[in-house]
C-alpha cells in the first residue's frame, strides 16, 4: 500500500470507434472532453494527446455516439486538437465560447464528462462546477464518465498482463530472500551495528530489484514494531528502527519491469516475526485480516465465474464485514484495494466502500490489489502496538479471476 499519487496510464491509444461503441451500449449521447491548463490528465491519455503540450486556453472535444466528433479551441491555440479527427470551431471571447458550446451540442442531451456526483469518485472528478452549471443551463444532462474511463484506461492487453507475472516472479523470490536475510542478521546480533534495521533492509530490497531490472519509483517499506501500525510509514536512514530478535515486521514491496512504459505493477505486503512465535493477539489479528482478504477474493471470483457484474464497493464490503464481525472495524482505516496498471494506483475500480463509494465495475482484463489491514498505534514499549496488512494482486478475466502470486496463510517466522 505505497503512498503514490495516481497518474494517467500511458498505454491508451485513441480509438474513436471503440469509444462510440461504448457510448451506444451505455445509451449516452456523447462524451464531452474539456480541459484548461491540464486540469484533466485523463483526457490527454484517452485521446492520445501530448501531456506536455502548452495549453493556456480552454478547449472542448465532443465525441457523439454516432457521427463525426467536434472540436472547439481558442483562436490563439487553434491547432491544439489538430491530431484528432473532427470538425473545428474557434472562439475568442467568453460570449463566443458559450455560443459555440451550445452549437457544438445541438441535438445532444445526455453527456458523459469527467464528473462524479457529490465528488463520490474523486479520481475522475476533473470538470469544475462552473462548467457543469453552464452545461446544465443549456438543458444538458451530465453523467459520470467513470466506467468509460475504466474501460479505456484500466483494461489491459494480454501482453501487458504478462509483464505483471514477470514482476511477480521476481518480487516473490526477492521477498522470500529478504525474510531469510532478516533472520540471519537478527541471529548475528541485530541492531544498527551490523546493518539490521528498517532502512538497510529497504536498501537490500532495492539492490535486489535493480539486479532483476525492475523499477520501483520509491520505497519499498520495511516497518518494525509500532512503525507497522502506520500504513504509509517510510523509513529513512535517520529515523530507521533496528530490527532484532522478538520484533514484528511488515514488508510492503512493489515493482514493474524497467524501461517498459506498458508494463504492469506487482504490489504485495507480508508480515512476520523475528526469532520467536507470534503472540495470541498477533495470531488473532493476522487470521482476521487473512480471512477478510480471502472473503474479497472469493466474492470477486464467484462473480466472474457466474458472469455477474461486481462493483468495487461490493468487494470492499466483503472484507470489511469480516473485520467488523470480529470487532475490529474501527482499526481498518483504508480501502480494501486499488486498481493497478501502468501506474501503481490506476484509473479503474478501487475496492472501496469507506473512503469512497466506488460504483465502478471491476472489468475483465484488469488488475487490482486486495489488501485489508488492521493498525494499532502505540508507544514502542507497547507489545500490542503493531499493524498487519495482507496484500495480494488479482487479475480478472472473462469467466474467472485469480490471485497472481503467493498467498500468505500464516505469519512468517524467521
Amino acid at each position: 500500500m505505497p503512498n503514490i499519487v495516481s497518474e494517467t496510464q500511458s498505454q491508451t491509444r485513441f480509438d474513436l470507434s471503440a469509444i462510440q461503441q461504448a457510448l451506444l451500449e451505455d445509451k449516452i449521447d456523447g462524451w464531452l472532453f474539456y480541459d484548461h491548463h491540464h486540469r484533466d490528465p485523463l483526457a490527454y491519455s484517452i485521446l492520445g494527446l501530448d501531456p506536455n503540450a502548452h495549453v493556456t486556453r480552454r478547449w472542448f472535444y465532443f465525441i457523439p455516439a454516432a457521427g463525426e466528433p467536434k472540436k472547439l479551441v481558442h483562436r490563439i491555440e487553434a491547432g491544439r486538437l489538430d491530431s484528432l479527427p473532427g470538425t473545428k470551431s474557434v472562439y475568442s471571447s467568453w460570449q463566443e465560447l458559450e455560443a459555440q458550446i451550445q452549437a457544438l451540442l445541438v441535438g445532444q442531451t445526455k453527456l458523459a464528462m469527467q464528473y462524479s456526483p457529490r465528488n463520490a469518485i474523486m479520481y475522475v472528478s476533473m470538470v469544475d462546477a462552473g462548467t457543469i452549471e453552464l452545461l446544465r443551463s443549456l438543458d444538458k444532462e451530465i453523467v459520470s464518465s467513470a466506467d468509460l474511463v475504466s474501460h479505456f484506461e484500466a483494461v489491459l492487453t494480454d501482453a501487458q498482463l504478462a509483464t505483471h507475472y514477470v514482476a511477480q516472479r521476481h518480487i516473490d523470490e526477492i521477498l522470500a530472500a529478504a525474510w531469510n536475510e532478516i533472520g540471519t542478521r537478527a541471529r548475528s546480533g541485530g541492531g544498527r551495528s551490523d546493518g539490521t534495521d528498517e532502512h538497510t533492509m529497504v536498501q537490500y530490497l532495492q539492490q535486489a530489484m535493480a539486479r532483476a531490472s525492475l523499477d520501483w519509483e520509491h520505497g519499498p517499506n520495511v516497518s518494525a514494531g509500532p512503525n507497522s501500525a502506520d500504513s504509509h510509514y517510510e523509513p529513512t536512514a535517520a529515523s530507521s528502527r533496528p530490527i532484532g530478535k522478538g520484533d514484528f515486521v511488515l514488508i510492503d514491496i512493489w515493482a514493474k519491469l524497467k524501461d517498459d512504459p506498458t508494463a504492469v505493477w506487482y504490489d504485495i505486503t507480508w508480515t512476520g516475526v523475528v526469532g520467536r512465535e507470534p503472540t495470541e493477539r498477533e495470531h488473532l489479528v493476522f487470521n482476521t485480516v487473512r480471512d477478510a482478504r480471502d472473503a474479497s477474493i472469493k466474492v470477486v471470483q464467484d462473480a466472474f465465474a457466474a458472469n455477474q457484474l461486481i462493483a468495487g464497493w461490493q468487494a470492499d464490503d466483503a472484507s470489511r464485514n469480516v473485520i467488523r464481525a470480529a470487532g475490529f472495524g474501527e482499526w481498518f482505516t483504508h480501502r480494501t484495494g486499488h486498481n493497478i496498471g501502468t501506474v501503481l494506483h490506476g484509473n479503474g475500480a478501487h475496492l472501496d466502500n469507506l473512503e469512497t463509494h466506488d460504483e465502478r465495475l471491476i472489468l475483465p482484463n484488469t488488475c487490482f490489489s486486495v489488501e485489508p489491514g488492521l493498525y494499532f498505534p502505540g508507544p514502542a514499549s507497547d507489545p500490542n502496538a503493531f499493524g498487519i496488512r495482507s496484500e495480494v494482486d488479482m487479475i480478472a478475466r472473462k469467466g474467472k479471476a485469480e490471485v497472481t502470486g503467493r498467498i500468505q496463510t500464516e505469519l512468517v517466522r524467521v
